[in-house]
């Protein structure tokens, strides 16, 4: 785990999240006990991840049970709120239906709120476990040697943990196969430059920032053995959804030739989810585009198309990464198999 954590679980009184909208200037962390709190948290970015919107989701529920009371139509209604915040993201809405489950299999409130408490800290423990072995598998794929790229931010400020994609760059950065790491700005919100280029220094990994428009060339030089991101749904087929900007990686890596990787722990594949197709993609304002902050550079009166993520085919994937190995196409069987185990298991 690194110097640092994005949230800090408080038992019976809130939480407490490192705000990833000030970094990398500041780093403050916020106090939150409400469920209206946790949801602006999430909806505006202050924590964001699908790994850790699932543990947050499951501290808003109990957050919930000790704001609202624990009785189920006052938790069946905050965790119609929370999730609702972000749709795209599997883990968010799976960990709320999870912890309605813990809270429903206790006795009275004082029983269910110490069950959503529980609940919480097992997904953070959960999730780091996770975040380690997924990072073990990952180490030794084909083509992560010498300088890779990656999109967006997959590190500890992701999941709470080690992170997914990063986590196995640093896995690999420590074993001597890579050099350096290459990080797309991540437009527009800036999450690669602001928080990949952040934990990157963290970590004492070499990385090096370009444009998103850059990433082709970049790819299409040789300079990159191969191109690893996180996921936030994996469909049954394996269709993989992430952050706007990946779709074009995948698809200039399969026209070079070079791998291209999805790194996920379970909780991201979405069984009920036939392919990326039935995936849904959020939209966001208007205000995040053509800008950042309260700087603008762009004159009023134009439109603004601004998904958050974006849909890479099943074809495009040479392998995902999860905590129980590296899986290869054909991806459905595969996600079968996992996705039941992880059920029963």
């Amino acid at each position: 785990m690194s110097g640092y954590t994005p949230i800090r679980i408080l038992p019976g009184e809130g939480i407490e999240v490192l705000d990833q909208t000030l970094l990398p200037h500041e780093e403050r962390y916020l106090r939150l006990d409400t469920v209206a709190g946790v949801a602006e948290a999430i909806r505006s970015l202050r924590v964001r991840g699908a790994p850790l919107l699932g543990v947050t989701g499951a501290c808003g529920m109990a957050i919930a049970g000790e704001e609202r009371g624990a009785g189920p139509e006052a938790l069946a209604q905050a965790a119609t709120e929370l999730k609702a915040t972000r749709p795209t993201a599997v883990d968010l809405g799976a960990m709320v239906d999870e912890a309605l489950t813990a809270a429903g299999e206790a006795g009275g409130e004082g029983e269910r709120r110490a069950a959503l408490w529980g609940f919480a800290e097992r997904a953070l423990t959960r999730q780091r476990e996770r975040d380690a072995a997924l990072a073990r598998h990952g180490r030794e794929l084909p083509g992560l040697e010498g300088a890779v790229l990656t999109h967006c931010n997959t590190g500890g400020l992701a999941t709470g943990g080690e992170g997914t994609a990063l986590a196995v760059i640093a896995e690999a950065w420590r074993s001597g196969r890579i050099e350096r790491c290459y990080a797309t700005e991540t437009r527009p919100l800036l999450q690669g430059a602001r928080l990949t280029m952040w934990e990157l220094g963290a970590l004492g990994i070499p990385g090096t920032l370009l444009p998103d428009t850059a990433a082709a060339s970049l790819i299409a030089s040789g300079q990159v053995s191969a191109v690893i991101t996180g996921a936030d749904r994996i469909a049954a087929n394996g269709d993989g959804a992430n952050k706007v900007g990946t779709y074009g990686l995948a698809a200039v890596a399969a026209r070079h030739g070079v791998p291209f990787y999805l790194a996920a722990p379970l909780s991201t594949f979405d069984a009920n989810t036939p392919s990326g197709e039935a995936i849904p993609i959020e939209f966001r304002g208007e205000d995040e585009v053509g800008g950042f902050g309260d700087e603008r550079w762009s004159p009023d009166g134009g439109g603004v198309y601004n998904p958050a993520f974006d849909v890479t085919p099943a074809e495009l994937i040479a392998g995902i990464v999860c905590e129980s190995g590296v899986l290869r196409p054909p991806y459905g069987p595969a996600i079968a198999a996992l996705t039941a185990q992880n059920v029963d298991g």
